[in-house]
């Protein structure tokens, strides 16, 4: 079967953040690359670096160094160089960070204002990569922003005289033979553009220069070792080697010193209180618009939080005094003395005071906590259906406050749990957990609870895959992986950063695999996150959906919409997906809020639209329409039921949970629209409800063998807005999961998956259950490429065409060819040509992903807009968004010859909206 190469370079839009690349800057870039290198300055062509006792060196800028109070390296080497100076060093880096673009939550304060709070003497701006995605068109902009930068920074004083400023260099893109990722050239010419650009800066202004451009791309040609995690980040090796480099190039010669292990661990530890105190979770509800909430008549949110960070400032400082004493070869005490610290508020509980409001709107659970057997018998259920106990904190202590569940490619469960929220506090442990239970004797009661990762910060999502875990530790996401068998993480890379931390019940949420090999995850509003990808910065303010690839290392902004905190996303069979919007309980039909925006536009509606107008455009009091009428708030997670364990009648339905109204899993028939392109649903019986007040179901999903399993946070108190962050009646030890199951129908035998045969696991594909196929998916895409596209290639040939489902599994087909970054061309035309509307909008929402890799795509797109069925017309015009162009815009128009429907107006508003930018 012919495939179409993943090698194509882009026709489509690229990310308004970056500019195109065409062949005339590759011919021009060439001929210069070497000749821009070999003519950069080394670090001391324009000025010395010459540090003073008690000098405070502020770290500011892009990724590269924000990652060094994780990777910490060079600071180790700083201090090693300089141990009786008492230096102070204080990271205020920020990923995607540009000169001029640094974004922020509310109120989190400017640049200037954290120099002056860290009193910086010595201000080193890390700058130049984000920016190289402007091309050679973007240089003269970026030389008078930075000139600017560095002129207003030495004209200041921050507490300290008026300060050093030095500029740091990208470092060089680590190409790769992998035909999935970017061999880099593209992106070392125009880093060798930049970095020439900010040697010339740094000699006009009198900066120091530091270049690791050059001796990073020396170093990457050099060996076979894989210094970087994408190409551009560098992993732990990778610091390590450049710590050296940066250290010879600020004081001009190399420091022959081994890393001092103990004085290593120490600057972690100072980082770490230094890092949660500069990037506080929850800083919407400390110096933002929430730090007035939680009022129990004496102190507030601010009052209480602000005082933490006081103290963090102190056992910040009381560390750098055992860093220096380290570094300088004396001793220090075992433990750290905190006592000088000022004293924490403890604010009274709101909860149960006369005329409390959240009581009488029946938001209150007890604080009088029920055992799980009395709890059991306060659900109320819909007909049939019994429930189960398969673990409470009473015989796993370990299962407090548990907020998502999954289950890997054995059956088993597991969950992730967040003692600390809503906010953890300094001088006690910060160790939520991620959970491994197993049932071993059949009952579906857990038996045995495994830790898989501990020491973890508020993980509200995850998801396997690739042979680990993908885990939301706030703010950022870590990948995971046991490699010894003992069901302990060991490998431990801080994988994604960049993500906002104004609001930790915000936080990245709802891990799932789309049908085709990417990994989506939401958070919500008050949060402006910048990621730095291999293709370029990304972007995205006040809430919405993000999109990443593990094979490809694309990172995208898949939906932008003014939701309030998106809490729930599922898929149906057919790749159409569905997301669920926490605050508000509002639940929409995906497709036609994930064409591309621009940031800091955003698509209109939802119940943060108000909100986010002046951000976006349009009319402030524009709704868009839900699939379904909602009748109560909240929700926390929603499925789609696919199991054959439930009443057939049941098929299909859309579940969520409901958190506070009800506290129960609310039901809804949905279907297509009978004369558009949408879906239609409403509400039927609830499938349960508990009276017990504490019961709080945050995320369900349906196990190998068919039985629906439910997450129960299990709190009397819920929320931000409603009590004080640190109100003494939250609970921090209860935490249950329930299993829901029919009395009169089989569960499923459930088929094994881990450790199959790959032709095995595709004649899984043709399961009906969906929950079956994605963990078949998701194992699949941990094999190897060549052996998996060899299987489908056969496996496709011998599908049965008088096969009812033949549309179905060719479309299995195409994803897992998908996830394998792989396209075959004749597949994917008969697909986009089948009788099956739902295949042939999978089809061209697929195309849309894989742009880089379909030279002939707007072609595609192009015939789709005039598709019989209105479903198949909306996914192409949401296609042509990523396009761009006069040629763009007129094929988009091109399906205004057929019948419109709200949906397809919407599409294509939005879409012409980005185009005529």
């Amino acid at each position: 079967m012919k495939s179409i190469s993943p090698h194509f370079h882009l026709t489509a839009r690229a990310p308004r953040e970056a500019t195109a690349w065409s062949p005339i800057h590759g011919l021009l870039l060439g001929a210069c690359i070497l000749v821009a290198a070999a003519t950069i300055p080394g670090s001391l062509s324009a000025a010395e670096l010459k540090l003073q006792q008690g000098d405070h060196v502020c770290l500011v800028g892009n990724a590269l160094g924000e990652r060094m109070q994780v990777q910490n390296e060079w600071e180790t080497l700083l201090h090693t160089r300089f141990p009786e100076l008492q230096l102070v060093v204080r990271n205020l880096c920020f990923p995607g960070d540009e000169p001029y673009l640094r974004i922020r939550s509310k109120n989190f304060g400017d640049p200037a204002s954290h120099l002056r709070h860290s009193q910086a003497s010595v201000v080193m701006y890390f700058f130049g990569y984000n920016e190289s995605f402007a091309g050679p068109e973007g240089i003269d902009s970026f030389k008078s922003d930075l000139s600017k930068l560095i002129r207003d920074t030495q004209a200041s004083d921050f507490g300290k005289g008026k300060p050093q400023v030095v500029l740091i260099s990208p470092i060089a893109f680590e190409g790769s033979d992998d035909p999935n990722l970017s061999d880099g050239k593209e992106q070392n010419q125009n880093l060798a553009l930049y970095t020439q650009a900010m040697a010339e800066v740094a000699e006009q202004t009198d900066a120091v220069f530091a270049n690791l451009f050059e001796p990073t791309r020396q170093q990457f040609e050099s060996d076979e070792q894989r210094w970087t995690l994408n190409g551009f980040h560098l992993n732990s090796d990778g610091y390590a080697m450049l710590a050296p480099i940066l250290d010879e190039q600020l004081f001009g010669s190399r420091l022959d010193t081994k890393p001092n292990a103990g004085l290593q661990a120490e600057i972690a530890d100072k980082n770490f209180h230094w890092f949660h105190r500069y990037r506080a979770v929850n800083g919407f509800s400390i110096y933002g618009d929430r730090g007035l909430a939680g009022n129990d008549g004496t102190y507030n949110n601010r009052d209480v939080m602000e005082r933490e960070r006081a103290i963090l400032d102190q056992m910040t400082a009381n560390r750098d005094a055992r860093v220096w004493a380290v570094a300088a070869g004396r001793s220090v005490p075992e433990s750290i003395d905190d006592s000088n610290t000022l004293p924490f508020i403890t604010p009274k509980t709101n909860v149960g005071i006369p005329g409390d409001k959240n009581a009488k709107a029946g938001k209150l659970g007890s604080l009088s906590y029920l055992p799980a057997t009395e709890q059991q018998q306060l659900f109320d259920l819909a007909d049939g259906f019994e429930i189960q106990l398969v673990a409470s904190e009473e015989q796993f202590p370990e299962l407090s406050n548990p907020v998502a569940l999954n289950f890997d490619s054995q059956g088993r469960l597991w969950v992730a749990t967040m003692k600390s929220y809503p906010h953890w506090k300094p001088k006690t442990p910060m160790n939520d957990k991620l959970l491994i239970f197993e049932d071993q004797d059949g009952d579906h009661a857990a038996d045995v609870c495994k830790v898989f990762a501990e020491n973890l910060h508020q993980p509200t999502g995850f998801e396997l895959g690739y042979g680990g875990a993908f885990v939301s530790r706030q703010p950022d996401i870590w990948y995971m992986k046991d490699t010894d068998g003992d069901d302990r993480a060991d490998v431990v890379q801080r994988r994604l950063i960049g993500f906002d931390s104004a609001d930790s019940h915000h936080g990245i949420a709802a891990f799932e695999w789309g049908p085709g090999g990417n990994l989506y995850f939401e958070e919500g509003t008050f949060k402006f996150s910048a990621i730095e990808s291999p293709f370029g910065p990304r972007r995205m303010a006040e809430a919405g959906v993000w999109k990443y690839n593990p094979r490809t290392e694309r990172m995208d902004v898949h939906a932008s919409f003014a939701f309030s905190n998106p809490w729930g996303y599922c898929y149906d069979r057919w790749g159409q997906d569905f997301i669920g919007d926490a605050s508000p309980g509002f639940a929409y039909w995906a497709a036609p809020l994930t064409g591309h925006v621009t940031y800091p536009n955003k698509h209109p509606g939802g119940s943060q639209h108000r909100r986010v107008a002046e951000i976006s455009g349009g009319d402030p009091t524009y709704k868009h329409p839900t699939f379904y009428p909602k009748r109560i708030r909240p929700l926390a997670g929603c499925a789609i039921v696919s199991s054959r364990h439930f009443p057939e009648e049941m098929q299909g339905n859309f579940l969520v949970t409901n958190v506070i109204g009800e506290r129960a899993i609310l039901n809804h028939q949905i279907r297509e629209s009978e004369d558009g392109s949408g879906f239609v649903g409403e509400e039927v019986e609830t499938l349960l409800s508990c009276r017990d007040g504490n019961f709080r179901p945050v995320d369900l999903e349906f196990a190998p063998d068919g039985s629906l399993y439910i997450v129960d946070w299990h709190n009397a108190l819920i929320g931000h807005l409603q009590h004080n962050l640190r109100d003494p009646s939250r609970d921090h030890s209860h935490g249950r999961i329930w299993r829901l199951t029919h009395k009169n129908r089989p569960l499923l035998k459930a088929p094994p998956i881990a450790g199959q045969e790959i032709p095995a696991l595709l004649e899984l594909l043709k399961s009906p259950e969906d929950r079956t196929r994605y963990r078949v998916r998701r194992e699949l895409a941990e094999r190897d490429t060549q052996q998996v596209v060899a299987a489908l290639d056969q496996w496709v040939a011998d599908l049965d065409p008088s096969d009812p489902e033949w549309n179905h599994h060719k479309m299995e087909a195409l994803w897992m060819y998908q996830t394998h970054n792989r396209v075959p061309s004749e597949l994917l035309d008969a697909m986009l040509s089948c009788d099956d509307h739902r295949a042939r909008a999978a089809s061209v929402r697929l195309v849309s992903h894989m742009m880089h890799a379909i030279p002939d795509h707007a072609e595609r797109i192009g015939q789709a807009v005039h598709d019989e069925h209105p479903r198949v017309r909306l996914e192409a015009v949401r296609a042509i968004s990523f396009l761009e162009g006069d040629a763009a815009i007129e094929m988009a128009l091109g399906v205004l010859e057929h019948d419109m429907d709200e949906y397809l107006q919407y599409t294509l508003d939005e879409t012409m909206r980005e185009l005529e930018q």
